[in-house]
């Protein structure tokens, strides 16, 4: 691996001020200077240092799904398929796991990382973190649920839900059906089936298209998945570091 990606990836810095440490000749691999950012090493046996200091090397994997229908999102189980499943032996890192969780017959986006600081930083309540689905409805969405849905729904055992933005993509009156996008900034339990069914509606199909600052790329293939790119990591670091 080029030291300039390990140590973007383990969140020293960004290319460009690797680059200047380089120049400044504070990193070393195994005790010598490194005098170019495309220099290789092996991140399990090589011995880094910044400044003389060791460097900790950890591999963090940030892995962007599409997860199919079907398929669970847990790390392993004993009779049903795994998002876990999906992924190469060479990409199963230890500690990788899917950051939330998507309903089984839910589709689309989901993070898989070791880095378990920003897994929290996205999962936490308190931390809002707004994630965007894409949704076919049985029912037609007017502006009455959009308001509803601005408001705050309270379902139906009595949970206020948070405000949540709602937007109609179309509407088809003759198939009593619409498509709609969501954003919600909390993670309770088929939150969006129930907020829906409190309006009297049923949602036919679901699809994430974005978590935080992290947009779905729409060229993956059902069950496909790849790194993040270092643009990506960057926007998920700086949100860990809020």
């Amino acid at each position: 691996m080029r030291i300039d990606k390990l140590l973007s990836n383990l969140g020293i810095g960004t290319r460009s001020e690797i680059k200047k440490m380089i120049k400044q000749k504070q990193i070393k691999i195994n005790g010598e200077l490194v005098k170019n950012g495309k220099d290789q090493l092996d991140p399990d046996s090589a011995q880094v240092s910044i400044n003389d200091r060791p460097v900790a090397i950890q591999l963090t994997k940030y892995l962007m799904l599409n997860k199919p229908q079907n398929v669970i999102t847990a790390t392993e189980d004993a009779s049903q398929r795994t998002v876990l499943d999906l992924i190469a032996p060479d990409d199963l890192v230890k500690g990788l796991a899917p950051v939330g969780r998507l309903d089984k017959d839910t589709t689309g986006l989901l993070l898989l990382t070791n880095d378990g600081q920003l897994a929290h930083r996205l999962l936490a309540p308190h931390k809002h973190v707004a994630k965007t689905y894409q949704a076919t409805i049985d029912g037609i969405v007017n502006d009455d649920t959009i308001a509803r849905f601005k408001a705050g729904i309270r379902l139906k055992d009595g949970t206020l839900c948070k405000p949540a933005t709602l937007k109609i993509i179309s509407v088809v009156e003759k198939d009593n059906q619409s498509e709609v996008e969501i954003t919600i900034t909390e993670g309770k339990y088929h939150q969006i089936k129930r907020m829906f069914a409190t309006c009297g509606m049923h949602v036919a199909t679901l699809n994430r298209i974005a978590m935080g600052p992290l947009k779905f790329d729409s060229s993956l293939k059902p069950g496909q998945y790849r790194p993040l790119s270092e643009n990506e990591i960057q926007a998920l670091l700086k949100l860990k570091k809020k």
